[in-house]
């Protein structure tokens, strides 16, 4: 009879034990892969009916269910299993006399990680335990490979995220997080739905790499015989729609970048991105809020915790703050004197010699302000000089209509009021374009876009949420490979 946890033996020895009750199985007639088995329910569906079940009684009702075996304790004629599924564990207890000893032989041949599926009487323990007192037994699917050691299970962070389906399996919390993701991404569709927003597919692979400041992948189409990129942003394509009249859409997909991988970085990671004709940043502002609380609603995030030892309070309006004024008290430099901003960017150890001055003071806000902010805020108001895709402030030209949300130091969210005049937006792209590294620009020339405008984009609000940030900072992650399922590793030697 399987103990519960795997006997003492080499790799080799433990496999051949499980192929051994495999070829028992088979001897049996019994298929080790198993087959469809209809009409379980979900384990904590079972466990909340089993609430109502005096403590004493013996006619608790028949519930059918099937999971992977995670305990398995031999007790002679009666062998206990703990089942695990997604939403919970219970209780099961396989008795000799009842099952039968047909699938008696059945349970002999039983190991952790096998899946099975049991039909039998749900009551409690002697011990107080809800358990199915199991009448029928179907054995699902064999697992050949010993599972992690019970006590020190997946501990390597690298191997967990390289080895997901074990993670998901054994990592406390790990399939809780994920479904978490999983409902977050409904809920920002909700709330878009709600809005009348239309969910969109822009291509993938696109001639151009545009709206974003990043190195794209490239490839090659061999019977076109052209040159391609993987996107790196959703915008340009979504902007072109609102030209084309379609005034509400979104779309959520993955992006890459040919960048570096840290806990806030992953090369393919998920953006929305939003656009709303007649709107404009502050209409964005108002439904990156109605965004986040949904998503931490369904998340079941307090509205006040703390998030890699920072205060996060969720209670709504956010805080919004304009880029000068905090980088004014941060640094104590004057935002519109460049010289005053050269020098505190001296004193924070950033080059400043043949730089444009709104560069410098970007790197110095990045080097100093954003690291204290709590938030969540919005940081409103960037120098416009390096948002070349952001309408300008009436009256204030020098002045971008953008928004950043931070929270605990990172970035979740960026926003614009989105510039339609395709003269200035060709302006903006040659000028921008000039001297820099094609991977150092934001605004690579797009003519086909240049045209879309001239057709005449309406006054527009746009959107992006990186979704794996928002999730991590939803469920406690300290890394964003927490959040993706399968994130980008280099080759083990």
């Amino acid at each position: 009879m399987a103990a519960s946890a795997p006997a003492a033996g080499t790799a080799a020895q433990l496999e051949k034990a499980r192929r051994d009750k495999f070829d028992r199985l088979v001897a049996l007639g019994v298929d080790p892969w198993g087959h469809r088995f209809d009409g379980g329910r979900p384990i904590a569906e079972i466990r909340a009916r089993g609430e109502g079940i005096e403590k004493a009684a013996d006619d608790g009702p028949t519930v059918r269910v099937a999971g992977r075996i995670m305990l398995l304790r031999n007790a002679g004629s009666l062998v206990f299993v703990d089942l695990h599924d997604r939403t919970g564990r219970i209780q099961l207890m396989l008795g000799k006399k009842q099952v039968g000893p047909e699938i008696w032989k059945i349970v002999d041949c039983l190991d952790l990680g096998d899946l099975i599926g049991v039909d039998g009487r749900l009551g409690w323990s002697k011990t107080g335990e809800l358990t199915v007192f199991v009448s029928h037994l179907e054995f699902l699917t064999k697992s050949l490979a010993t599972p992690p050691d019970k006590y020190h299970g997946l501990v390597d962070a690298d191997l967990r995220q390289r080895m997901r389906y074990l993670d998901l399996i054994h990592g406390e919390g790990v399939r809780d997080r994920f479904v978490a993701r999983s409902r977050i991404v409904e809920a920002i569709r909700r709330v878009l739905a709600s809005r009348d927003y239309l969910e969109v597919e822009g291509p993938t692979l696109q001639d151009t790499a545009g709206g974003a400041a990043a190195r794209p992948f490239t490839t090659h189409h061999n019977a076109l015989d052209m040159p391609l990129v993987l996107r790196i942003a959703l915008e340009l394509h979504l902007k072109r729609l609102l030209v084309g009249g379609m005034e509400r859409v979104f779309e959520l997909g993955r992006v890459y970048r040919n960048e570096g991988v840290s806990t806030r970085h992953n090369p393919e990671f998920t953006m929305l991105e939003a656009y709303e004709a007649y709107g404009n940043y502050e209409t964005m502002m108002d439904l990156t809020e109605a965004i986040i609380l949904e998503a931490a609603k369904v998340a079941g995030s307090p509205t006040h915790f703390e998030w890699m030892g920072r205060p996060v309070d969720l209670t709504p309006p956010f805080r919004r703050a304009k880029y000068d004024d905090l980088l004014r008290q941060v640094t104590g430099c004057d935002p519109a004197d460049a010289a005053s901003v050269a020098a505190a960017a001296a004193v924070a150890g950033i080059e400043t010699a043949g730089r444009h001055p709104d560069v410098v003071k970007s790197d110095l806000f990045e080097a100093t302000v954003e690291k204290t902010l709590d938030g969540p805020i919005f940081v409103i108001d960037y120098p416009a000089s390096i948002c070349p895709l952001t309408k300008r402030k009436a009256g204030a030209p020098q002045i971008a209509e953008r928004f950043e949300l931070y929270v605990a130091g990172m970035e979740l969210a960026n926003a614009y009021t989105e510039l339609n005049d395709p003269d200035l937006q060709e302006e903006l792209f040659r000028t921008q374009l000039a001297g820099l590294a094609a991977e150092d620009s934001m605004a690579r020339m797009d003519t086909d876009f240049i045209t879309a405008l001239r057709h005449g984009m309406p006054p527009a609000g746009g959107l992006g949420i990186g979704i794996d940030r928002l999730v991590m900072f939803l469920t406690a992650a300290p890394s964003i490979r927490d959040v993706i399922l399968f994130p980008i590793h280099r080759p083990r030697a």
